[in-house]
């Protein structure tokens, strides 16, 4: 099987790259289009290369881990997908990836080499204006609008973790599934799946093993606050995903998690 490197190549050898690349070139970000797609750093072509296989085939995906219980096989498999707020105007969320089941709509999130580092990621980039105190959450989310007060009181509390993004796209999500089109009624599932990389690519510095404990227990913090809301909120390493989709009855799925792997080592 041929696995590109980093600086040879965008896709892997199994997944629709020339379908995967409309999709990315029609969202704003211009992730190809800036070079920021071609990164050794880049978390979006991890996740676009690691569920973009499944595009085509949505029914070969595995049950994700810690979702077993809702119905599955999957009906769809997109990535770079915008849901919307409650509201008009303004900018509305990007998912790395969006998954439909019979009777679930999850939005997958993903980091690579984002949590780590020194900087704070609720101090640079993620400021919670006063659009997020509109009405809109419903009567069960009552954890994220507890998250989204807590980190503007306090731009220091998740270093590692964007807890910010995170309850951005639990609200898209709830709004998605209460605003009475395709996906009316189906359960809400944030999935955060996220890397934990050995070294720095450019360096091959090791990625500090304390920040990726700090990151982790930021994970936990924000799961328990939100553990009786309407979106439910799963986290899992990429890790942990890749056995899962190893072990898959499907030939090519294990292949497939076996090229993520050389390829990304997440």
């Amino acid at each position: 099987m041929h696995v590109p490197g980093h600086n040879s190549g965008r896709w892997l050898e199994d997944v629709p790259g020339e379908d995967l690349e409309r999709l990315i070139n029609a969202a704003p970000g211009r992730e190809i289009a800036t070079g920021k797609f071609d990164s050794p750093r880049s978390s979006a072509r991890l996740a676009v290369n690691a569920f973009g296989y499944f595009f085509r085939n949505p029914c070969y995906l595995p049950p994700l881990p810690d979702c077993e219980d809702v119905e599955w096989p999957a009906t769809s498999v997109n990535v770079e997908q915008s849901i919307r707020f409650p509201w008009q105007g303004g900018r509305h969320p990007w998912l790395d990836a969006l998954i439909s089941t019979p009777s679930a709509l999850i939005g997958v999130e993903s980091k690579r080499f984002e949590p780590f580092g020194r900087r704070s990621r609720n101090r640079e980039g993620s400021a919670v204006s006063s659009t997020y105190w509109r009405a809109g959450w419903g009567d069960q989310m009552e954890g994220y609008q507890e998250v989204r007060n807590r980190i503007h009181d306090d731009k220091n509390l998740f270093i590692r973790l964007d807890a910010a993004q995170l309850f951005k796209h639990a609200l898209a999500l709830r709004t998605e599934v209460n605003r009475g089109g395709k996906h009316n009624g189906l359960t809400p599932i944030l999935f955060y799946v996220y890397a934990e990389p050995a070294v720095w690519p450019e360096s091959n510095v090791l990625v500090d093993e304390q920040e990726k404990i700090d990151h982790r227990q930021e994970i936990a913090r924000f799961a328990q606050t939100v553990v009786s809301d309407e979106v439910r909120f799963v986290a899992c390493s990429y890790r942990k995903l890749l056995t899962v989709w190893q072990r898959s009855e499907n030939p090519g799925v294990r292949s497939h998690a076996e090229a993520v792997d050389l390829c990304f080592q997440p």
